[in-house]
C-alpha cells in the first residue's frame, strides 16, 4: 500500500526551478533511500513534501494516505502523521526539549497526558539514544553539538510516533558511535505500518537499516530506482554513470 505519492512535482526556490517533475511512491512499512549529487534537489523534495514556505510547488500533486495534501500547511501534514528531521536543526532559545516535544505531541494527538508518564517515557527514549536526562531541560538545540542535535531529532521522531519519517542527512556530522546509535533507533522504530525515507550521501547509517528501495535523484528528477545493490554501485562509481544513462 502506498502511503505517499508524489506525481510530476515541480518546485521552485525563488526564481529557480529545482525539481523538474518528480514521480515517487513510498510504500507502507518500507525503507526508501534517496541518493544523488549535491544540488540535485534531495532536500528540496522533503521540504516541499512538508510544505516549507520557501519551496513553491508550481505543478504536480502530493498524496498522503490517498488524500491530496497540496493545500495543507506543515502543521496539518504533521497531524496526519508526517515527520521530517532537518539537515541543520534550528536552535530554539527559551523552549526546553521536554516542553517542545510534549507540546508537539499534544498538538498532534489533541490529548493531554500525565507529565510524570511523559517524563518517564522521554527518559527511556533518551537513554536508548545515549543522551543524558539533563538534556530534556536544556533549550532546544542551543549549545548542542551536531551529533546532539541529530539525536534530538530522532528523539522527537520516536516520541511523536509518525507514520511517515523523512530523515534528511541525519548521519552527516556524526561520529561512528553516534551513527550506530541513531541507525539502531531508526531500525527499532521501523515496523509494518511505519515508512521511512532516508536522504544520505553515505552508507554508514544503512549498515543496520536495510533499504527496500533506492532512488537516484539527478538534476531535479528521479532517474533510477532499484534495490540496495544500487548503493554499492554508487559507492564504487559515483554518479558519472547516471548522466550516461539519462
Amino acid at each position: 500500500m502506498k502511503i505517499l505519492e508524489v506525481k510530476n512535482l515541480h518546485v521552485n526556490v525563488g526564481d529557480k526551478e529545482i525539481l523538474k517533475g518528480i514521480d515517487l511512491d513510498i510504500f507502507e512499512g518500507k525503507v526508501h533511500v534517496i541518493m544523488g549529487p549535491n544540488g540535485a534537489g534531495k532536500s528540496t523534495l522533503t521540504n516541499a513534501i512538508m510544505a516549507h514556505p520557501n519551496y513553491e510547488v508550481t505543478k504536480g500533486d502530493i498524496f498522503f494516505k490517498g488524500e491530496n495534501i497540496n493545500e495543507l500547511r506543515a502543521d496539518e501534514r504533521a497531524k496526519l502523521g508526517m515527520f521530517m528531521s532537518f539537515q541543520n536543526p534550528e536552535e530554539v532559545p527559551g523552549v526546553t526539549v521536554s516542553n517542545f516535544i510534549r507540546a508537539s505531541r499534544m498538538s498532534i494527538t489533541g490529548e493531554k497526558e500525565s507529565v510524570i508518564e511523559f517524563q518517564r517515557e522521554l527518559e527511556e527514549k533518551m537513554e536508548s539514544l545515549t543522551m543524558y536526562a539533563s538534556y530534556a531541560q536544556r533549550y532546544l538545540n542551543v549549545g548542542f553539538s551536531g551529533g546532539e542535535k541529530k539525536k534530538t531529532e530522532i528523539l522527537q521522531m520516536v516520541m511523536l510516533n509518525p507514520a511517515l519519517v523523512m530523515l534528511d542527512e541525519t548521519d552527516s556530522g556524526l561520529d561512528i558511535d553516534a551513527v550506530k546509535v541513531v541507525s539502531e533507533n531508526v531500525e527499532k522504530f521501523k515496523s509494518e505500518n511505519k515508512s521511512i525515507l532516508i536522504i544520505t550521501h553515505h552508507r554508514a547509517i544503512l549498515s543496520r537499516i536495510k533499504p527496500d528501495y533506492v532512488h537516484v535523484l539527478y538534476d531535479g528528477k528521479i532517474v533510477k530506482t532499484s534495490d540496495a545493490s544500487l548503493i554499492d554501485k554508487i559507492q564504487k562509481e559515483g554518479y558519472s554513470w547516471v548522466e550516461q544513462e539519462v
